[in-house]
C-alpha cells in the first residue's frame, strides 16, 4: 500500500498540468470569495446577508477545477494506456484505488484548506468595510465562532468529497472529457431544476437530493432553520453519493481489463 500511494504521488505530482489545475483551485476560490466580498453590502440591519458564505463563494467555481483534477487522476491513465501499466505493476485493484483516493484526499485536503481559509481572511478584513458591522447584528469573524468553524471545515470536506465524487465517475466511464461532463451535470442540473419546479415541496426534495445544494448547506450561518436539512445532513448527502460512485467506480475496476 506504501509503495503504490507512492507511486500514485509521484504520478500527480509530476505532471505539470494537475500542479497548475490544483494552484488554479485556490485561486479562482479566492478570487470568486474576495469579489464576492468586496461587493456584497448590508446597509442596515436585518439585511438578511450571510457574510461567511458570502466569503466562500468561490467554492462554486473551485469545484469544477477540483472535479477536473480528480478525474485525470484516473482519466489520464485510461487515454494513455498507463492503467495497464499501473494495473500490472499493482495487481490488487482496491489497492490502487485505495492508494488514488488516499493521494487525491490529501492534495485536495491542502488546496481547500488554503483556499477557504484565505477566503476567510479576505472576508473578515472586507467585511466591515461593507456594512457587516455588529451595529448591523454581525460578530468580527473568527473561526471561534461555532458556525464559522462550522463553515470552514464543511466547505473544505465538501471539496475532498467532489474529488472522490468525480474520481468514482472517472473509473466508471474511463474518459475524462464524459466524466467531468457527468460530474458537473450532477452539481448543477438539480438545483436548474429546483428553480423551475413550480411545487414548493418538489423544490424541497430536489434540494435535498441534488449533491451541491445539499453540500454547500454546510456553509450557512444564519437562519439554519430554512435550510432544506441540517449542514451536517446535507454534507452526509454529498458523502452517499461520493461513496456510491467510488463503490461503483472500485467494482467496476476489479472486475473490468484495464
Amino acid at each position: 500500500m506504501r509503495s503504490a500511494g507512492r507511486a500514485e504521488w509521484t504520478k500527480l505530482r509530476t505532471d505539470a498540468g494537475n500542479g497548475w489545475l490544483t494552484l488554479g483551485v485556490v485561486a479562482l476560490t479566492l478570487a470568486v470569495g474576495a469579489a464576492v466580498a468586496m461587493t456584497s453590502r448590508c446597509d442596515a440591519t436585518g439585511c438578511g446577508g450571510d457574510p461567511t458564505r458570502l466569503s466562500l463563494t468561490g467554492v462554486l467555481v473551485g469545484q469544477v477545477v477540483v472535479a477536473i483534477v480528480a478525474v485525470l487522476t484516473a482519466g489520464n491513465e485510461y487515454s494513455t494506456g498507463m492503467m495497464h501499466t499501473t494495473l500490472t505493476a499493482v495487481p490488487r485493484r482496491l489497492t490502487v484505488l485505495l492508494s488514488k483516493s488516499a493521494v487525491l484526499t490529501a492534495v485536495l485536503l491542502v488546496a481547500g484548506t488554503v483556499s477557504v481559509l484565505g477566503s476567510l481572511l479576505i472576508g473578515g478584513l472586507v467585511r466591515p468595510g461593507r456594512g457587516f458591522t455588529e451595529e448591523h447584528g454581525f460578530t468580527a469573524l473568527s473561526l471561534t465562532d461555532g458556525p464559522t468553524l462550522r463553515a470552514a471545515v464543511g466547505s473544505v470536506l465538501y471539496l475532498v468529497l467532489i474529488g472522490l465524487l468525480s474520481l468514482g465517475v472517472a473509473l466508471v466511464v474511463r474518459d475524462s472529457a464524459t466524466a467531468v461532463g457527468i460530474v458537473l451535470a450532477l452539481l448543477f442540473v438539480l438545483p436548474i431544476l429546483a428553480q423551475v419546479v413550480a411545487d414548493p415541496d418538489w423544490q424541497r426534495h430536489l434540494q435535498q437530493v441534488s449533491p451541491m445544494t445539499a453540500g454547500l448547506a454546510v456553509q450557512t450561518t444564519v437562519h439554519v432553520d430554512d435550510l432544506p436539512m441540517g449542514p451536517w445532513q446535507g454534507l452526509g448527502v454529498l458523502a452517499l453519493w461520493a461513496a456510491g460512485a467510488m463503490t461503483a467506480g472500485g467494482r467496476l475496476l476489479c472486475v473490468r481489463d484495464a
